[in-house]
């Protein structure tokens, strides 16, 4: 079984695997998780503040466990999305690799559950260096947030080799102005899953810039100062001011 908020949840589960740095976890990453909590019917979004980063060898600028603590107030007032520590740092301290997390992520959730991988655009611009990334789409179909200027009307210059689309894109309902496209992928091994894209998102937040507007006007001015409510939830911008992160 996989815990969500804390408490076993049993029976089969609709859940998307939302890993990354969080660093700090934002609007924008809130939004691309409502987008496909709703587009694709979960049940969760399982958000995996990630412990290494094998494409960051510098590391992430705060903490996991600060990292992790912001991510469970970002979505604390939030229903269907979860916080999983299964992509905590390794004790031997090598990469977390996202293939080897979902794998064991399938392995914890009840038999007949469905699990996706969920990112934004600019993670999957850079899918075809991911370790064995060809591998990824078919261990969880993937769902894919575009971002403004990133529309990824033409996916095959983002797929890993051996991966090719099987099928057009097919265009579905989706919520308000949204729209939800599909497309088959197929590998060398003829199997085929559905790669999904949520297009019209218009939140537009880098993390590194956040850092870098905390680091310019410092924490203890205020949130306007350094990150607005438009772009960060309050209670992080909060954490973030209490534990003097990113100076």
């Amino acid at each position: 079984m996989v815990e969500i908020s804390g408490e076993p949840t049993p029976g089969p589960r609709r859940v998307a695997f939302f890993g990354g740095s969080f660093d700090p976890p934002h609007l924008g990453h809130l939004a691309i998780a409502r987008a496909a909590h709703s587009a694709l019917a979960l049940d969760t979004v399982l958000f995996a503040p990630v412990g290494a980063q094998p494409l960051k060898p510098l590391g992430a600028t705060a903490p996991f466990e600060h990292r992790l603590a912001m991510t469970r107030l970002a979505i604390s007032d939030e229903s269907g999305f979860a916080v999983s520590t299964i992509d905590a740092p390794t004790a031997s301290g090598e990469p977390n690799y996202t293939l080897e997390t979902l794998l064991a992520l399938r392995a914890k959730l009840p038999p007949e559950s469905a699990l996706f991988c969920l990112m934004g655009a600019d993670s999957f611009a850079l899918l075809k260096r991911w370790h064995r990334a060809a591998e990824i789409p078919f261990a969880a179909p993937l769902i894919v947030a575009s971002r403004p200027g990133k529309r990824l009307e033409d996916l095959k210059p983002f797929l890993p080799e051996g991966v090719e689309i099987a099928s057009p894109l097919e265009t579905g309902p989706a919520p308000g102005e949204l729209a939800l496209r599909r497309v088959i992928l197929r590998n060398s091994e003829d199997e085929l899953a559905p790669l999904y894209v949520i297009s019209g998102l218009q939140i537009e937040i880098s993390a590194s810039a956040l850092r870098s507007r905390f680091r310019s006007h410092g924490a203890a001015q205020g949130n306007d100062a350094a990150a607005g409510p438009e772009l960060l939830p309050v209670a992080v911008t909060n954490y973030i001011r209490a534990n003097d992160l990113y100076r």
